[in-house]
């Protein structure tokens, strides 16, 4: 077991939760009637949001989705008043927030924090009135299913809460953060659906770590994916960074340090490192959709109450933030839709999509409270760390958060998908992305990408046994059928398009096994094209827009 630290951040409410005069006092959620020994059940969070509702007009609640065991993940919308559907808020300047937890079944700080911001924020308990300028989506329970298997084995390092917590992965035993881009479950499937309807500007999903030592109770991590637009990153490092971070500190005496590791604990000096950009992960999933991403874990070797309260915290530095800042950031991500849309109208040769990434540390530098540790070696040489009593500040430290191109491809036009396959069609409608069927047969000169080398990871990935290629380009003429798909990537969803039709997109359907079939030789002859073309230059086209099944 490792050591237990206590929390040495004394962490004050009065300015977060002191209900202005003559609020409601609400439900209490199961972590505040416990005294944070208990974190809710399902049941218990349906009758939390039920009982809200019952008290506030302001609090309408929506199915987002029904996960592999039946259960329901509830959405509540929150607004004064709460919009019934996206279309009311068609000429209406607020903004939309999307606050999520318990993605994994055992991360349950940020689930038991949603229930409390939902309650003060409906019945006017918070020191701001953001339903004057925004419009909340708050998921608590987004993995239903792994949240009701609760045990006092499950998380055993982390300090409570004593009844136990769930597990990590869903009813169809797959980690929801690994299904941002292939969308095999229900939750995130339900969540994308959100994303589509409603545009939220911001998205923050609500976790709790597992890794180095250290006395912040609180991390962070904006979107990190290089192919999101640049001004975006630019304003997430540059401007969200040291405002949350003075916010948390300042207003709500919460000390924070941005989500990461120690790249080597032997050598704190070499840097701290986040988890890598790939989409997969929801919060880089978003930021390619080019809006405001936000990854938030809770520390969890202090106590569970700290670990709530921290979330919370977060949430409202967040909230904070958007209310003051809402029209500038409207503008902003406007304007990353419109950067998408234009790149993809006219891309030139310079325009390039980012395949393979280095790290390279940001401007600012870091300093992390920690302890001074002890180095063993663990299986295979490993270095394994395990702090001491003793404290340590690690002052200076490279903060490796900035995936910088090591190597990019041309980004095209469009591209054309060559196999009417299903499977491929039903992911990129999902995902919200434009695509046409050639009405009139086109010849177009079209690059083409065949594969040399086809490689499998050893393990099994998610139920994947995920695939990489090598391969050369060539530029070929080549007559396309009607009825034959075009995505073009003058939409705003250019580049997640890219990102998943590239065929040496580390995170794209070829990796997830969707082109499987398309990449064999037949009977030892040589391997066939990807057949996904890239289309560079202007080009007529006869098309039509392909509806989802069951769409409006």
């Amino acid at each position: 077991m490792p050591r237990r630290f206590p929390c040495c951040i004394a962490v004050s409410w009065v300015l977060a939760v002191a209900p202005p005069a003559g609020a409601q006092q609400g439900p209490l959620t199961t972590a505040e009637r416990s005294r944070f020994t208990e974190t809710a059940r399902h049941a218990e969070v349906l009758a939390f949001i039920a009982e809200l509702q019952r008290l506030s007009p302001r609090v309408r609640v929506e199915r987002m989705a029904t996960s592999p065991e039946g259960r329901e993940v509830p959405l509540m919308v929150i607004g004064d008043p709460a919009p019934t559907s996206p279309a009311d808020l068609r000429g209406d300047p607020r903004a939309v927030v999307y606050l999520q937890a318990n993605i994994h079944g055992g991360e349950v700080e940020g689930k038991d924090a949603a229930l409390m911001l939902a309650r003060d924020v409906a019945l006017g308990r918070t020191a701001t009135n953001y339903l004057d300028r925004l419009v909340l989506l708050i998921v608590p329970i987004f993995n239903a299913d792994g949240n009701e298997r609760i045990s006092t084995r499950n998380r055993t390092a982390q300090r409570g809460p004593a009844g136990g917590v769930g597990e990590r992965y869903n009813g169809q035993n797959l980690d929801l953060n690994r299904d941002g881009t292939k969308l095999e479950t229900p939750e995130v499937r339900g969540l994308v659906a959100i994303l589509n309807r409603w545009d939220p500007i911001l998205f923050l999903d609500s976790h709790t770590h597992n890794g180095s030592y250290h006395q912040e109770p609180v991390t962070w991590v904006w979107g990190l994916n290089p192919n999101g637009d640049s001004a975006i990153l630019r304003y997430s490092a540059e401007v969200l960074f040291p405002a949350i971070t003075a916010r948390m500190r300042d207003t709500y005496k919460v000390l924070t340090v941005p989500h990461g590791d120690f790249v080597d604990p032997r050598d704190p000096a070499k840097g701290w490192i986040p988890l890598g950009p790939e989409p997969h992960y929801l919060s880089n999933y978003v930021g390619l959709r080019n809006r405001i991403s936000i990854l938030n874990e809770q520390y969890p070797y202090v106590d569970f109450e700290t670990r709530v309260r921290g979330a919370y915290a977060m949430f409202l530095a967040f909230l904070d933030h958007v209310h003051a800042n809402r029209d500038a950031l409207v503008r902003l991500v406007r304007e990353a839709d419109r950067r998408a849309l234009a790149r993809g109208l006219a891309p030139t040769e310079r325009d390039g999509f980012v395949v393979a990434t280095d790290t390279q540390a940001l401007a600012q530098r870091l300093t992390i409270r920690g302890y001074e540790m002890e180095i063993t070696e663990g299986p295979g040489g490993r270095p394994r760390a395990r702090p001491t009593e003793r404290t340590r500040t690690y002052e200076n430290v490279p903060y490796l958060a900035r995936f910088g191109p090591a190597r990019t491809v041309r980004y095209p036009r469009g591209y054309l998908v060559a196999v009417s396959d299903p499977a491929v069609l039903d992911n990129l409608l999902a995902h919200g992305i434009v695509v046409e069927r050639l009405r009139e047969p086109a010849t177009l000169a079209v690059e083409a990408f065949t594969a040399r080398e086809v490689s499998t990871e050893r393990r099994p990935n998610q139920g994947h046994w995920t695939t990489a290629v090598k391969g050369d380009y060539a530029t070929e003429e080549r007559t396309f059928p009607a009825g034959t798909y075009y995505v073009s990537t003058a939409q705003v969803l250019g580049p997640l398009a890219a990102a998943l039709l590239e065929p040496e997109s580390d995170d794209g359907l070829l990796a997830w096994n969707f082109f499987d079939r398309h990449l064999a030789a037949q009977f030892g002859g040589q391997p066939p094209p990807f057949p996904v073309y890239k289309l560079h230059e202007p080009a007529r086209l006869v098309t039509e827009r392909i509806a989802r099944e069951g769409s409006e």
